[in-house]
Order: structure tokens, then C-alpha cells, then sequence
């Protein structure tokens, strides 16, 4: 092999004859490299910057970059490239148009030809409106990227409920420059039904750099809420948002960080619906566990301040926590531990076990999972 590549947090870096050498730098993240031009000895990648990204060449001799980032919209790329490199399969959604397929030339990375142009599943539909924008971290300085979606029939005179949509863990960006700016098809669905649905990616996330990522090391979950409460923050600011009302939900982390909300700030958080929740690290998978949190033996406060079992007796408000009898990635162990420690403690959150599914539910199975979500915050939001 004549050379390498690897993404990094500000750029890409090149190895040719055992020497390296940095081809990239900029305020903007690599976030796949797709291979490289043959002919003209140049890498092909993808960068990210908050909701912008887009495909780039970069020569491994004088290091010019194709164009200029800037140039980049709002939206979410993803590419393959062709065996020579001459041609790059761009796939592509923005805020308004779902999908976009098209065949580009990297020698000047235009549109050779079309190959799909989606519609629209919603053409015809009332939909919410959706709102991006920025505030800072609980540490003063950082820019969050959040998302809010208002019902269609939106009355600024009316006060609203809030659900927050959590994931907050590392390998996922939940707001993007992409269809509905990231969203789920579930919260349309609940701004349908009345509902703001609000999204923060907090420090931790991914494709904001190292520094970004790192904020979490060695205390999962705690960096995280203290954002997540600076959206809430944020949301009480806004005069339709009933700040008596506002739920949480998440799966996986998502389920951590939603579990974590409840018991950390119970004055705030009215309603968590927590699916397949990481309670205790000790238990999760140690090739993410440890690379987040270090050993439980060079680490023994910080598993002790993220194991949730310890916060069980402040929980106040309704929870209802998901899991899957035969999740393999967020064991049931997870849920059953903390149900004992809640028992102790003389706490009531609510259960429900989806038989046969592994980390998440799927098939037919999965319409049940969304009314069963829906009815909780129904009936108690």
C-alpha cells in the first residue's frame, strides 16, 4: 500500500513511505474518507461543519482542497466513489427534499447526471414548522446545535407541552443540515398531536471536533444533562412553552441520558419514557464503556457518580423504561438492577418488556412501541 488516510478532528492526514504528513485544517470535521483519485493523486472526503457538509478533493503532493468549505450548503452527504476515483455516487437530503442521488465528476465535483430526485412523503400533508438554531453550554462558551418543531395549527397565544428527544452520546448528531433537519418520523407525528418536539446535540455528540467529544471522558451523562437542562432553559424562555410540562425520551444512551434527567432534575422533567437505558457502566459492553469511561479500576468515582441505581430515590416524576428481553448490546440486567434499587428506595417507575427483540424493537412489533410511547405522554404530559 503507497499511502493511507484517517479522519481527525480538524482535518485529514496522509501516510506515504512511513512519513506523515497533515493535508487538511480548518474549523470543519472529516468525516469519511472515500478514497482517492488515482490520476490526479488526489484523497476524496466528506467534511461536516454544524449542518453543512459536502464532498472534497485534496491533493497529497500540494495539499489544495477542490473548494473552499463555505461553499457548502445546509445538508447531509454521504458518497461512494468510483474504483479510479474520476467519479463520486452523491447522495445527498436537505432540510425540504428527502433524497437526492446524483453522479458527480471530482475533477470539479459538478452534477454529470441525475440518477433520483425523491418526492416528498409528506406532499399534500400539514406539516409543523421546523426552527434550528444555536445557544451556548453549560460551560459558557460552546455553541449547541438544536432543533424545534411547532405544530402546523401553531397559536403563539397558546402554552404548548414539550417533549426533548435525547440520544447525547458519542457516534451520533441528531440535528443536521438534512430532510426535516434530522427529525423522526415519530416527532412529526407528535407535533401533529400538539406537542413541541425539541432536539439539542450536547458536548459529546459527534462531528464537532476531539475537544467536543472529550468534555464527557470519564463521566458519562453528567456534561451531557447539564446541556440538555441549558435547552430546557432555553425552551421556558419562549412565552408559548408550558414550562410545567415538558417530557423526555431516548433509546439506548438516549435511554441513559432520559433516566439520568428524571433522577438529576426532577423539577423539571415531568415525563421520561426511557428505552433500553444504560444504568450501570460496569455492566455495558467494555470496547465503548471503557473507551468513554476508563476501567472501573482507574475510575472508580466516576462509575460510582454515572451508576443511576444510586440516584434511584429521587425519581418524581412518571417513568416508564423499555427494555428488550433479549437485548444483547444494553443487557436486561441494566433495567432489572435498577428496579431493585428503586424497590429500596420506595420509588414507582413504570416497566415494559418487549419479548423476543434485541436492543431496539422492530417488524410490526415497532407501531406497538410508538402507541405505547404516545399513551404514556398522553395520559400523564
Amino acid at each position: 500500500m503507497k499511502g493511507e488516510t484517517y479522519n481527525s478532528a480538524n482535518g485529514g492526514t496522509y501516510f506515504q513511505a512511513g512519513k506523515v504528513k497533515q493535508l487538511t485544517k480548518g474549523n470543519w470535521l472529516v468525516s469519511d474518507v472515500l478514497g482517492f483519485n488515482t490520476k490526479r493523486k488526489e484523497v476524496i472526503f466528506t467534511a461536516v461543519e454544524g449542518l453543512r457538509s459536502g464532498h472534497f478533493a485534496v491533493n497529497v503532493s500540494n495539499g489544495k482542497i477542490s473548494q473552499p468549505f463555505e461553499n457548502c450548503k445546509e445538508s447531509e452527504h454521504s458518497g461512494m466513489l468510483s474504483a479510479s476515483g474520476t467519479y463520486l455516487i452523491d447522495r445527498y437530503s436537505t432540510k425540504d427534499q428527502p433524497r437526492i442521488i446524483n453522479l458527480v465528476d471530482t475533477k470539479n465535483f459538478k452534477e454529470t447526471a441525475n440518477l433520483l430526485t425523491a418526492e416528498s412523503p409528506y406532499e399534500g400533508y400539514q406539516m409543523p414548522s421546523i426552527e434550528t438554531g444555536t445557544i451556548k453550554a453549560a460551560d459558557g462558551t460552546t455553541d449547541l446545535h438544536y432543533r424545534l418543531m411547532k405544530p402546523a395549527n401553531f397559536d403563539p397565544a397558546k402554552k404548548y407541552p414539550v417533549i426533548v428527544y435525547v440520544y447525547g452520546g458519542p457516534h451520533a448528531q441528531c440535528v443536521t443540515g438534512g430532510w426535516q433537519n434530522g427529525a423522526r418520523g415519530w416527532d412529526t407525528y407528535m407535533a401533529g398531536k400538539g406537542y413541541i418536539m425539541f432536539t439539542i446535540d450536547n458536548r459529546g455528540s459527534s462531528n464537532r471536533g476531539l475537544a467536543f467529544e472529550n468534555a464527557t471522558f470519564r463521566r458519562l451523562g453528567i456534561e451531557e444533562g447539564k446541556d440538555q437542562v441549558k435547552g430546557v432553559e432555553f425552551l421556558k424562555s419562549l412565552p408559548y412553552v408550558d414550562s410545567e410540562r415538558i417530557g423526555v425520551h431516548g433509546w439506548s444512551f438516549g435511554g441513559h441520558m432520559t433516566t439520568a434527567l428524571m433522577l438529576r432534575y426532577p423539577e423539571i422533567f415531568k415525563v421520561g419514557v426511557a428505552g433500553g437505558p444504560v444504568i450501570d457502566w460496569g455492566y455495558y459492553e467494555v470496547m465503548y464503556g471503557e473507551r468513554y469511561m476508563d476501567t472501573p479500576e482507574s475510575n472508580p468515582e466516576g462509575y460510582k457518580e454515572c451508576n443511576l441505581k444510586n440516584l434511584a430515590g429521587q425519581l418524581k416524576g412518571h417513568l416508564l423504561i423499555i427494555h428488550d428481553d433479549h437485548d444483547d448490546t444494553c443487557v436486561p440486567q441494566h433495567t432489572l438492577s435498577f428496579m431493585k434499587a428503586c424497590v429500596d428506595a420506595r420509588t414507582y417507575p413504570d416497566l415494559f418488556i418487549y419479548p423476543c427483540h434485541k436492543h431496539n424493537v422492530a417488524g410490526r412489533d415497532r407501531v406497538h412501541l410508538h402507541e405505547k410511547i404516545t399513551r404514556y405522554f398522553e395520559q400523564n404530559l
